[in-house]
């Protein structure tokens, strides 16, 4: 039986990040840390895949890849069926015959391994190629908010065995990476608050009459 061979995109995200992760740790100025001892985490992977450029270049590379798995089915079950038909006529073959067929077929072999290393290769580089902007956005987006907000330190969530839901800043970052950055990041927790656990900024007692 031939062993499949798949191209998955997704996996490779996961390698491009993993050595992206110690750049997460953000470090505030002396005098927050001094002042606010807090910590927050953010799922880098998730937050990238999320935002609409993330989106869109899941799709993109699904797209271009779709095709690349297709051609390398097709070879593996030429390949199979190749491998089968020798099986059935190795009793009706000359030695010389047969290791003829058995040679050919394994140069095919090696020829779609090679392909497959190669289909994997590109979607390395082109998934880099679409996802490094997004990255570099959004550890921009991370330090802003870690320096606006207090944050001693902020980690990435897949290396943290546990946190707790209100120390994670996912949803605020993807949030502020679509709306263009341009957000103000002084605004709150994850679930939106004031970063200091008060009220919002600019809320005053209505003037009485």
């Amino acid at each position: 039986m031939i062993r499949s061979l798949s191209v998955r995109p997704r996996a490779r995200l996961a390698a491009l990040l993993s050595p992206l992760l110690p750049a997460l740790f953000v470090l505030a100025s002396a005098g927050e840390a001094a002042a606010q001892n807090r910590i927050g985490v953010v799922d880098l992977q998730h937050s990238v895949m999320q935002t609409e450029d993330g989106i869109r270049a899941q799709a993109t590379l699904k797209k271009v890849f779709d095709k690349r798995q297709q051609d390398l089915d097709a070879k593996q079950n030429d390949l199979q069926r190749a491998r089968e038909d020798i099986e059935r006529q190795a009793r009706v073959l000359s030695r010389e015959a047969l290791q003829k067929r058995m040679e050919d077929w394994q140069r095919q072999m090696v020829e779609l391994q090679t392909v497959f290393v190669d289909y994997n290769k590109e979607l390395q580089k082109r998934q880099g190629e679409l996802t490094a902007p997004i990255i570099k956005k959004m550890m921009m987006i991370i330090n802003r908010v870690a320096k606006k907000q207090g944050f001693e330190l902020i980690i990435d969530k897949q290396a943290a065995p546990y946190a707790r839901p209100d120390l994670d800043l996912t949803e605020q970052v993807v949030q502020l990476y679509n709306s263009g950055g341009e957000a103000d990041a002084e605004g709150g927790d994850a679930k939106g608050g004031d970063a200091k656990g008060g009220d919002a900024k600019g809320d005053k007692p209505e003037p009485k009459p």
